[in-house]
C-alpha cells in the first residue's frame, strides 16, 4: 500500500524542523527562499500534501475558498482562476469555481458557496449585489475584490493603478506623433474602465487633444471586432485606437486588417493586461503588463492569515504595472 506521508517525513527528507515546513506551506514569508526550496522539492518527491481537514479543525476555518469569474472565456481571467488555483492548493485549500452568469452577483449564487461553508470569497470580474454582500457579510465571510474596487465598501480589493496606466499610455502614443484617437472599452460602470477612461482623456485634453472618440462594448474578441469595424468605416482618419484589454485589441486588429488597413503603418493598436496571446507573431501587441503575480499573492497572504499581516478590513491595495512595447504601434513623426 501507498504510504501516507507527513510533515515530519518532509523535514527529515528536506533536512529542516517540523514547524519550517508548516510554515512554508501556511505560506509564511518567515522561511528563507532555499529552504522553501528544499521544503517543496521533499513534498513533491513524497506527494505529499497538507491535511486540510485537520488544519479546519486547529484553526476553526474552512478550507474552502469561492472564486467568482464572469467572463471565463477572456485569457486574462482564466489565467487569473489558474495561479490562484495553483498558489492555494498549495497551501491546502480548495478552490469553489463559479462562473457567474450575469454582470451583478446574485443572491442564489452566493448560496452555493454558502453550502460549502466557504472561509473567503474571490470576486473578479463581477459586481456584488446588495442582497448578496450583506449575507455574506451576516456569514463573517471575507471578500475579496480582484482587479476591481467599489466606492463606499468594506470589502477588501487589490486592483492596478489603471488611472496611472491610461495616462502613461496616452502620454507615449501622443509622444510618438498621434493626432486622431478612439477608445474601444468595456462595460462603462465598471472601475476599470471608469480609471483607463479617466487617465487617457486627461491628457489627451491636456495636450488640446480634441479628436477622440470613445465606444463602450463588452470585454470580449466580438466586441473588439465589431466597434472597430464601425470606428474605421466612419472614421477612416483614427490613426490610434486604445482597447480597454487585449482580447478586445486582438479582435479589433483582426478586424482592421480584414478591412484592408495595415497596423501599424495606419492605425496604431495598444492594449491592456499583457495576456499571452498579445505576444503572438500575428498580433505582437503593445499593451500594459498588470502586475498579476503580485495581486494573486497579496490576497493569498489575507486569506492565509500571515503573522507578519495585519487583518486589515475593508483594506483597498493599489499596484501599478508597466508598458510592454512590441510591434503594433507605430511614430508618425
Amino acid at each position: 500500500m501507498k504510504r501516507n506521508y507527513t510533515s515530519e517525513d518532509v523535514a527529515k527528507l528536506a533536512g529542516v524542523s517540523q514547524s519550517t515546513v508548516s510554515r512554508v506551506f501556511a505560506g509564511t514569508t518567515q522561511v528563507s527562499e532555499k529552504k522553501k526550496k528544499k521544503i517543496l522539492e521533499a513534498a513533491t518527491k513524497l506527494q505529499y500534501r497538507p491535511n486540510a481537514h485537520a488544519r479546519s479543525l486547529t484553526t476553526r476555518k474552512s478550507s474552502m475558498i469561492g472564486i467568482i469569474v464572469r467572463n471565463i472565456r477572456n485569457p486574462f481571467y482564466s489565467a487569473v482562476l489558474e495561479i490562484f488555483h495553483r498558489r492555494l492548493s498549495a497551501l491546502g485549500y480548495h478552490l469553489i469555481f463559479i462562473n457567474s452568469e450575469n454582470e451583478k452577483i446574485q443572491d442564489k449564487e452566493i448560496g452555493q458557496l454558502l453550502d460549502y461553508r466557504i472561509q473567503a470569497v474571490i470576486i473578479t470580474d463581477a459586481l456584488i449585489a446588495s442582497a448578496a454582500a450583506e449575507k455574506l457579510k451576516q456569514h463573517g465571510i471575507a471578500v475579496f475584490l480582484f482587479n476591481r474596487y467599489t466606492k463606499h465598501s468594506n470589502n477588501t480589493a487589490v486592483y492596478c493603478d489603471n488611472y496611472l496606466a491610461a495616462r502613461q499610455i496616452a502620454t507615449y502614443l501622443i509622444e510618438l506623433g498621434h493626432k486622431s484617437f478612439a477608445f474601444i472599452s468595456g462595460p462603462h460602470d465598471t472601475s476599470t474602465t471608469v480609471d483607463r477612461l479617466k487617465g487617457f482623456r486627461e491628457v489627451l485634453e491636456k495636450n488640446k487633444i480634441k479628436d477622440f472618440i470613445v465606444e463602450a462594448g463588452h470585454y470580449t474578441y466580438e466586441s473588439g471586432y465589431k466597434l472597430a469595424q464601425e470606428l474605421m468605416l466612419r472614421c477612416k482618419d483614427i490613426d490610434c485606437i486604445f482597447c480597454g484589454n487585449d482580447i478586445i485589441a486582438l479582435g479589433a486588429m483582426d478586424a482592421i486588417r480584414v478591412m484592408g488597413f495595415k497596423i501599424p503603418e495606419q492605425v496604431s493598436v495598444v492594449g491592456f493586461d499583457n495576456i499571452d496571446m498579445s505576444d503572438w507573431p500575428a498580433y505582437s501587441l503593445t499593451t500594459w503588463e498588470q502586475p498579476v503575480e503580485e495581486m494573486i499573492e497579496w490576497v493569498v497572504r489575507k486569506i492565509s492569515g500571515h503573522p507578519d499581516e495585519k487583518n486589515n478590513k475593508g483594506e483597498t491595495i493599489m499596484m501599478k504595472g508597466h508598458l510592454v512595447i512590441r510591434n503594433s504601434v507605430k511614430s508618425r513623426k
